[in-house]
């Protein structure tokens, strides 16, 4: 690890500003805000906690959703104080401002030990520009500074990169947490040299979200395992009939491009010999998006490499399920990011599910797992198996663009150890 994380602060009886990601699900139920699922809170516990054994005032900072500068009270982060209070055994003050009078007098009041959460940092529209002016008045009462949102370390924002900047300036030091420097382990030290076989399984909607990571781990893998709607681009560049199917046209030459690697460094390139198709039929309702309501009849299994012009497909076979789940025990390192189909919809989620039994179960033989994407991640929740598996991302977009070997703006405004 070259940059420096919270293991090696003296921060006792100092004011540290933490960048956290509780960019967390919520809805409203009983015109109340309420959080779905509250794993990126869990997930930087470990963190405060060693912040409190080390007599740190802690001001933690995050944004939610996407106010686009706007006051909006559905994005507030009170909910997520409460939370935490909850999770972590001990009160958590909340300031309905992140930068001003109010937030700089309530981190001067706060003792060794105590929590401060400032509200929604993107309420102000010069958190995404990463205003120098805005910047600093985020980091006026911090005289140390940790990052610990790897999820939202891809981004230059005032609150990511350049609050670290103003701290560093001024001499403080600017460190990686806990989360952070586990997911950097991971996703850069453990894949730069894995044991092997090493086994990548891509799934997830397009070809364009994953291809500059395809591109680099033909590099690296032995064996990529190919699910998802991205499988239909393949097909399409295979001369293969795709029926109704999400595909990118467009992305043709860059799918047969990476045909042509893998078969030029040897890797072993699978796509689904069967998948479960079905009949999609526009109801004439739109979603709470504007967008046409699609109904999916009469699913079924389809043994032909082409698709009928009247179906699409939706997840992967039987086939494909038991020659994925024979080859996935081979593995010595494992790296999943994407689900294999629609598993939100219980009729097209056993090939994601498969998966991820295979996954947990050769982890438990003693092979490691580093899963990634949010659907992935949802998708294993469902199944129950996500303490069996060696390392889950909190990345997103992050974890993508550091697997193709990205700088990370957040990740490079840390100081070097």
């Amino acid at each position: 690890m070259a940059k420096l994380t919270v293991r090696d602060l003296d921060v006792r009886d100092k004011r540290v500003l933490v960048r956290v990601d509780y960019n967390v699900p919520m809805e409203a139920k009983d015109g109340q805000m309420v959080i779905n699922d509250d794993t990126r809170i869990k997930e930087t516990l470990p963190t405060l906690e060693l912040l409190i054994e080390k007599g740190a005032r802690i001001i933690l900072a995050s944004h939610l959703g996407r106010p686009k500068g706007q006051r909006d009270p559905s994005m507030s982060l009170r909910p997520v104080a409460a939370r935490l209070a909850d999770m972590i055994h001990r009160p958590v003050v909340f300031v309905d401002d992140c930068i001003g009078e109010k937030a700089e007098k309530t981190a001067d009041a706060l003792r060794p030990g105590d929590i401060l959460l400032l509200e929604n940092v993107r309420f102000y529209g010069e958190e995404e520009a990463n205003d120098p002016a805005f910047a600093g008045k985020l980091a006026k009462r911090a005289e140390v500074y940790v990052n610990d949102a790897f999820g939202a370390a891809h981004r230059a924002h005032a609150s990511t990169e350049g609050v670290a900047r103003v701290v560093a300036k001024r001499g403080g030091q600017c460190a990686a947490g806990l989360l952070m420097e586990r997911e950097l382990k991971f996703l850069g030290d453990e894949l730069e040299n894995p044991a092997r076989p090493f086994v990548v399984i891509l799934g997830g909607a397009k070809v364009s979200d994953k291809i500059k990571v395809i591109d680099r781990l033909l590099e690296r893998a032995d064996t990529i395992l190919i699910g998802g709607a991205m499988t239909y681009t393949f097909r399409l560049a295979l001369g293969r009939k795709v029926g109704k199917s999400l595909v990118e046209p467009d992305r043709v030459g860059v799918a047969k491009g990476a045909l042509e690697k893998a078969k030029t460094r040897n890797v072993q390139f699978l796509f689904p010999v069967d998948n479960i198709v079905a009949t999609p039929m526009n109801t004439g309702k739109l979603n709470k998006k504007g967008k046409p309501v699609i109904e999916y009849q009469n699913p079924r299994v389809n043994d032909s490499l082409d698709i009928p012009d009247t179906e699409e497909g939706m997840d992967i076979g039987p086939k494909t399920i038991r020659t994925y789940s024979d080859l996935i025990p081979s593995a010595k390192t494992i790296l999943w990011n994407g689900p294999m189909g629609v598993f939100e919809d219980k009729r097209f989620s056993e090939g994601t599910f498969a998966v991820a039994r295979a996954v947990a179960a050769t982890t438990q033989k003693g092979a490691k797992s580093i899963i990634g994407g949010g659907d992935t991640v949802k998708a294993l929740n469902l199944t129950g198996l996500t303490d069996q598996v060696t390392f889950v991302s909190t990345g997103g977009g992050a974890s993508l663009e550091f697997l193709e070997g990205n700088v990370l703006p957040g990740v490079a405004a840390l100081s070097d150890r």
